[in-house]
C-alpha cells in the first residue's frame, strides 16, 4: 500500500488548529465546498466538492484536541477505503501538523495529484490560520 505524508509548521493555538481541521466549518474552509459531521469515533462526515464529489468519511480514531482520521466509504475507485488523518503537537509557539493519507492501491497519476493537492491544501490552512487569508472553493487548485 501507498501512502501520502506530509508535515506543516503553523504558527496558530492548538485548539484553532484542531478545529480547523475537525469542525466542518474548518474543512470548508481549506479543503471542502461544504462538510458536515461531528469529531467522535464512529460519526460519519459528508466530504462535498461539488457535482460527482460527494463523499463520507467514518472518523476511525479521534483525540479531542490533537488528532482526528476518517476511513473513506464512498469516494472514487482510488480513494476508497483510504484513510485521512491528521496528528498535531504543539512546539512553542506552533503546531507540527502531521498529515497522512494512506491505503493506495497503487501509486498512480491519481495518487501523485492528489499528494500535491493535499501540500497546497495544507497551505491554504497555514495560511488562513497565520494571516487570516481566505482562499475560495474555486481558487483553491490555483494557489
Amino acid at each position: 500500500m501507498h501512502q501520502i505524508l506530509h508535515e506543516i509548521e503553523i504558527r496558530a493555538p492548538i485548539a484553532d488548529v484542531f478545529d480547523a481541521v475537525s469542525a466542518p466549518e474548518g474543512l470548508d474552509v481549506w479543503w471542502t465546498l461544504s462538510a458536515s459531521g461531528q469529531p467522535v469515533a464512529g460519526e460519519e462526515y459528508r466530504f462535498y466538492f461539488g457535482p460527482g464529489f460527494d463523499w463520507n468519511g467514518v472518523v476511525r480514531r479521534v483525540r479531542p484536541g490533537t488528532a482526528i482520521e476518517w476511513q473513506i466509504t464512498r469516494a472514487d475507485r482510488d480513494w476508497q477505503g483510504t484513510v485521512v488523518g491528521l496528528e498535531l503537537e504543539e512546539a512553542g509557539d506552533r503546531v507540527i501538523v502531521r498529515f497522512k493519507h494512506t491505503g493506495w492501491g497503487e501509486a498512480n497519476a491519481h495518487f501523485r495529484r492528489t499528494s500535491t493537492c493535499w501540500a497546497l491544501y495544507l497551505r491554504i490552512l497555514k495560511r488562513f490560520l497565520e494571516q487570516d487569508i481566505y482562499v475560495p472553493y474555486a481558487r483553491r487548485g490555483e494557489d
